[in-house]
């Protein structure tokens, strides 16, 4: 079981990371959520049945924990600033592109805790069944979020 938990940890690794990049900044934090994460879901591992794809069985958990972590943070500044690695992005040989990506990075990172899951999830191509599984919500609702954060995000891009 421990093995296979490992390969699991292992096989989902980018997942659990691109969680922490987006809920928190510093390094630190980003080691010390990653840590939690996995000891969530290795305390969740033996009731996992296999009813979901386990990424979407890990997005859950990685995702809860982390809105449940920055909602503690009231006390700690929340937004530091970001360091030189906030986002894993392959870089492309094209440098506006990659300043574009940046930028929606960016504005992603202004969106709610939970907008930013739904994104997130929708970037990595999870259907509004998926995601709304995941943040228990109905289809129809993440469809309506959908639209409402892509709206968000012209604005913020287009302030800044």
């Amino acid at each position: 079981m421990t093995e296979q938990f490992i390969l699991l940890i292992s096989n989902n690794q980018g997942l659990i990371i691109k969680v922490c990049n987006m809920y928190c900044n510093g390094r630190e934090d980003k080691e010390d959520l990653f840590q939690d994460i996995v000891l969530q879901l290795w305390r969740a591992y033996s009731s996992f049945n296999g009813d979901s794809k386990v990424s979407t069985w890990i997005y859950q958990i990685a995702l809860n924990n982390a809105i449940t972590r920055l909602r503690k943070e009231t006390k700690r500044e929340k937004f530091t600033g970001l360091d030189d690695n906030a986002f894993e992005i392959a870089a492309t040989d094209n440098k506006e592109e990659n300043e574009q990506v940046l930028q929606m990075y960016e504005a992603i990172k202004k969106l709610s805790e939970v907008e930013r899951a739904i994104t997130m999830m929708y970037m990595d191509d999870y259907s509004y069944r998926e995601i709304g599984g995941v943040m228990g919500l109905s289809e129809s609702h993440i469809g309506f979020h959908l639209n409402k954060i892509r709206a968000k995000l012209r604005i913020i891009v287009n302030k800044g």
